[in-house]
């Protein structure tokens, strides 16, 4: 049985018949879980090797007749749709820095049907002291007519864990979106590939955008031949010297350059 099915069953449930479909064009909560899960699988960062960061909380935006519909059972209904969030980023091997929540909002100006899911990284209460609030990894989707893991606390030190071996990546995406990205190998590609070791959800950045060599020579930094260019300290480069403190631009993203530790 599936997580969305396993949602259903639940929500079945606890709620019997409520939701049962009157016209054709009202959200149903199973539209909403689906919409969550691609909003996981959307928005998931590559932050290390082995964790895949993804958003833990979210918005549900809804028009004047499916809030109206659907808000009078709005904690049976949220608490379910963030088990269901929490079920597939296991099924996944996503990781959250916070606990996992989920809020349905009034937006009158959303037509019957319509609804849009917002999304954002918000670090829990145990990771605050790692300056971990400007994490937010935001989304937004409209959706017509068309379920989620208990969060580890230690999830958020492969965030901001110490490097010791070949430096870091300090990320800014978009306004707010601050994260720490540890490199772990010789060499590292940037992009916006499943397989890459920096994963860019940035639509200005290529699949294989550019590549990082860390080696005891010191640290480079190659373009891949991306359409938009790699910029190093405001300059366009195809290979250059990185040191610490080394501002990249690769498509709207910033990434600052930090060298390892060396004792």
């Amino acid at each position: 049985m599936g997580v969305l099915q396993r949602f259903e069953r639940r929500l079945g449930g606890l709620v019997e018949g409520i939701f049962a479909r009157a016209f054709k064009s009202e959200v149903q909560p199973v539209e909403v879980a689906a919409a969550l899960q691609r909003e996981l699988d959307d928005q998931a960062a590559v932050v290390a090797r082995d964790r895949t960061l993804v958003p833990n909380h979210f918005a549900v935006d809804l028009g004047d007749h499916d809030y109206d519909r659907l808000s009078p059972y709005q904690k049976p209904l949220t608490k379910e749709l963030a088990a269901m969030v929490r079920e597939h980023a296991e099924e996944q091997r996503y990781s959250f820095v916070g606990a996992v929540e989920v809020e349905l909002r009034h937006v009158p100006t959303l037509e019957t049907g319509v609804f849009r899911i917002h999304s954002e990284v918000v670090a829990g209460p145990e990771v605050a002291p790692l300056d971990l609030s400007g994490l937010a990894r935001g989304g937004e989707r409209a959706s017509h007519g068309s379920r989620a893991v208990q969060p580890d606390a230690t999830d958020a030190t492969v965030v901001a864990a110490r490097v010791d071996g070949y430096g870091r990546l300090v990320v800014r995406e978009g306004k707010n979106a601050r994260y720490e990205i540890e490199l772990r190998q010789p060499v590292t590609v940037i992009g916006r590939a499943a397989d890459a070791g920096v994963r860019l959800a940035d639509q200005a950045v290529s699949r294989r955008h550019a590549e990082i060599h860390v080696s005891d020579d010191g640290a480079t930094v190659s373009d891949l031949q991306s359409t938009n260019g790699t910029l190093l300290n405001g300059a366009r480069v195809t290979t250059a010297a990185l040191v610490d403190g080394d501002e990249l631009r690769i498509g709207e993203t910033v990434l600052v350059f930090q060298s390892a530790t060396r004792d």
